[in-house]
């Protein structure tokens, strides 16, 4: 048995987030103690969820803000009760980095992504450099983020492993569709934050090239663009034809009753609604990026960074060709199998035992 805290700023909706608390239950089950400590301890969604699936979690709520350095304190006297210590994001992978110098506990932390805002300043690179030195392990969720994170620190003898997020495929695959929210449109839908690394904009703009009187899309987050992308539809004149539909928690039954899953981003590390989208028998399309082309080339389809011309062409294709549609939604399932989470799980608790 072993006792395993992780660290992270909050449970707003994200791929970090929904993975921590997908993980919390299968190590409690597996006999292991689990704890969590939460920066920002904003009630959510994910944190109702958390307490409902995993009651024996201990949950450690610090304040009421994401880069407070006094957390460092807190964090000490915590991390002494656990054998292990997971960070995920930027201000807790530094702070439990600092706090371990006084405490000595084994450190781990996942790579959520293949780029963020801190590697555009030059002058960070040292800290990061120290940080990262700090930990025992550093999992990254995608080849293309290990490779990225190596040329960013410029170091090779890091000690990184790829362990590819997982959801759990048979959760969604067997959700069932939301009659009352089906229509006679062909429905495009997107999970995701509203945030700058998302690009709901070119999705909405592919939209509005195409008959309003065939086709809608459905967004469901929120986040600090979410009125920027409202703005849009209303300027394109396609307001009517786009629905937001905020945060939720029937995500599979959404994906379900749409007619395809879209991810739209600028960049990601290995996004879990790419996966959740490929689990559901619908075709998945994502931009060609960092993060979505390796899990989507070759099984869903991939469009150009930003191109709104082609993406219209897609969504219009499996519109009308259903041999294409079935074609491409059961290779999006068969991908979706091959990144089941008990898979990362195995995976993560294999990173713990090492030495």
């Amino acid at each position: 048995m072993m006792r395993i805290l992780h660290i992270i700023t909050s449970l707003q909706t994200g791929g970090a987030e929904t993975l921590v608390v997908n993980l919390m239950p299968r190590f409690r089950d597996l006999g292991h103690e689990v704890g969590l400590v939460v920066f920002n301890n904003e009630k959510t969604k994910l944190m109702e969820r958390l307490k409902h699936e995993c009651p024996e979690c201990k949950i450690y709520e610090l304040g009421t803000s994401c880069y407070n350095p006094l957390y460092i304190i807190k964090l000490i006297g915590i991390m002494k009760k656990y054998d292990i210590v997971h960070t995920h994001n930027s201000s807790p992978q530094l702070f439990a980095a600092i706090a371990n110098l006084f405490t000595r506990k084994k450190l781990i932390t996942t790579e959520h992504n293949t780029s963020n805002r801190r590697r555009y300043w030059k002058w960070y690179v040292n800290i990061d450099r120290w940080m990262y030195n700090r930990y025992n392990r550093i999992i990254c969720i995608s080849n293309q983020a290990e490779e990225n994170l190596r040329n960013y620190l410029k170091r090779d003898k890091l000690p990184i492993v790829t362990i590819f997020n997982g959801v759990d495929v048979a959760s969604f695959h067997n959700a069932k569709p939301i009659e009352e929210l089906k229509t006679d449109k062909f429905v495009s839908i997107m999970v995701a934050g509203f945030r700058k690394q998302k690009d709901q904009d070119t999705l909405v703009k592919a939209i509005a090239k195409l008959p309003k009187e065939k086709f809608e899309l459905w967004l469901v987050g929120t986040g600090e663009r979410l009125n920027d992308v409202k703005n849009l539809a209303k300027n394109l004149n396609i307001e009517d034809n786009v629905k937001f539909l905020g945060l939720r928690t029937d995500v599979a039954r959404l994906l379900h009753t749409a007619d395809v899953v879209v991810m739209s981003s600028h960049y990601e590390g290995l996004s879990l609604s790419n996966i959740e989208g490929m689990s559901v028998d619908k075709p998945f399309i994502a931009s060609d990026v960092d993060g979505l082309h390796e899990i989507t080339e070759g099984y869903g389809i991939l469009f150009p960074h930003e191109d709104s011309d082609s993406l219209a062409k897609i969504i219009e294709r499996l519109s009308t060709d259903q041999d294409y549609y079935n074609q491409v939604a059961s290779s999006c399932y068969a991908r979706a199998q091959q990144f089941d989470i008990t898979k990362m799980v195995e995976g993560y608790e294999g990173v713990y035992t090492q030495r």
